[in-house]
């Protein structure tokens, strides 16, 4: 059996060379966007239609203001009425005429300004620096900048702050905003409710930010941002888990096309999550037999590399198993249809993905959930960047 794709029944683990669902870095649907709960209310109108326009332009390209109209459902007046809006606050440009086909006036074609504006997208989940880019509104990366993590707790919000603002003075373009991917729980305001690797208990590290920097921010629990790269640019259905591996494991979900954060917001805090009753590793929380302890990188590559030849297989195997059994009761409560892996591939692909589908199928009902994709993202470590900028886009255009 190869690394590429394990068959058990209906279920597959995929590689991450698998043909991409995105054509040239886009959206992989027009006018797909993350699922709103409530009915649009008429003072919320305007914005709603502002959104509508803006992301159909961002999944579907140039387009005439007549096109906009019919993919809209919007009327032409309310149409024109939009883009001149638009264009007048630099978010949308005219692109010349279309090449005429017929009879008539050929029409004036209007898009997204992708050029006009940049994003700052900053990731904080590594163990050894802190990421941050400049990026496109597509989720190009155009400037990268790295720095290590600072040794003192205290040293953090400089070191962030420092980090933005550099990439601010590299984005030669007004900057829409700078979204942020930390460890921890956080909730819709930014605020870290905990995030002991950083000493962070209920700081408000959004407002932190946005009052040193004077730009919008919006900060998010790192697999939460990468999730919402991978429906974005990742070809992500909407019923979603993506599993990050890194100096933790957690995980975000999408559910029906929304963001799932839970009560508490720790919806997708599954690496504490006691996955055996076999004794294992201590974890870093005190407790036997964490996810965490069997998967998270350090603690794996440890084990491997105290390991035979032969028995590395068995240690990834059994990593996988773990993940598996953690991941049961997700897919069993909320039907996911697929689960994308973040990580190192080296760890994940293979042995370990195949062992995951493999307790997965065991322990899930094989009528409706045998046909869960398993498969590793293809935006490797720039996945909570790029979701930084799906934040941003979302919460400043409506777009996603």
């Amino acid at each position: 059996m190869s690394s590429s794709e394990a068959q058990r029944g209906s279920s597959t683990v995929e590689s991450s060379h698998a043909p991409s669902a995105v054509a040239n870095g886009r959206a992989f649907a027009p006018g797909r966007a993350l699922r709103h709960g409530g009915k649009v209310l008429p003072e919320h109108a305007r914005g709603h239609n502002r959104s509508l326009v803006l992301q159909t332009l961002f999944h579907q390209g140039a387009m005439s203001r007549a096109d906009l109209s019919r993919e809209t459902g919007l009327t032409r007046v309310t149409i024109s009425d939009l883009v001149g809006e638009l264009i007048s606050d630099g978010f949308v440009a005219e692109m010349g005429v279309r090449e005429a086909s017929g009879p008539g006036k050929p029409a004036m074609l209007v898009d997204l300004d992708r050029a006009g504006h940049r994003i700052i997208g900053i990731d904080l989940s590594e163990s050894d620096e802190f990421m941050g880019a400049v990026l496109t509104l597509d989720g190009d990366i155009v400037a990268r900048r790295n720095v290590p993590v600072p040794a003192g707790a205290d040293d953090v919000v400089p070191a962030v702050v420092a980090l933005a603002a550099e990439l601010v003075a590299d984005s030669h373009a007004p900057v829409l905003g700078i979204g942020v991917g930390t460890p921890g729980v956080v909730d819709d305001h930014g605020v870290i409710l905990t995030a002991p690797n950083f000493g962070w208990a209920g700081f408000d590290l959004e407002s932190a930010l946005r009052d040193a920097l004077n730009l919008p921010v919006l900060v998010a629990n790192d697999a939460n941002a990468a999730v919402l790269a991978e429906y974005t640019f990742g070809g992500a259905g909407d019923d979603v888990l993506l599993v990050k591996v890194g100096r933790g494991v957690g995980s975000g979900l999408l559910a029906s096309g929304q963001p799932m954060r839970g009560a508490h917001f720790a919806a997708g805090e599954i690496g504490h999550v006691t996955v055996g009753t076999d004794g294992g590793p201590v974890c870093v929380c005190g407790k036997v037999g964490c996810l965490e302890a069997w998967l998270a990188v350090p603690a794996l590559s440890s084990r491997l590399a105290a390991a035979s030849g032969s028995s590395r297989e068995g240690i990834l195997r059994d990593a996988g198993t773990r993940l598996g059994i953690a991941l049961a009761p997700v897919v069993g409560v909320l039907d996911v249809s697929e689960i994308v892996l973040s990580g190192p591939t080296e760890l994940l692909d293979g042995p370990l993905a195949e062992a995951t589908v493999e307790t997965l199928r065991a322990r899930t009902l094989a009528e409706f959930h045998d046909g869960v994709r398993v498969r590793m993202t293809e935006q490797g470590q720039d996945i909570v960047l790029r979701g930084a900028a799906v934040m941003v886009l979302s919460g400043q255009l409506g777009v996603s």
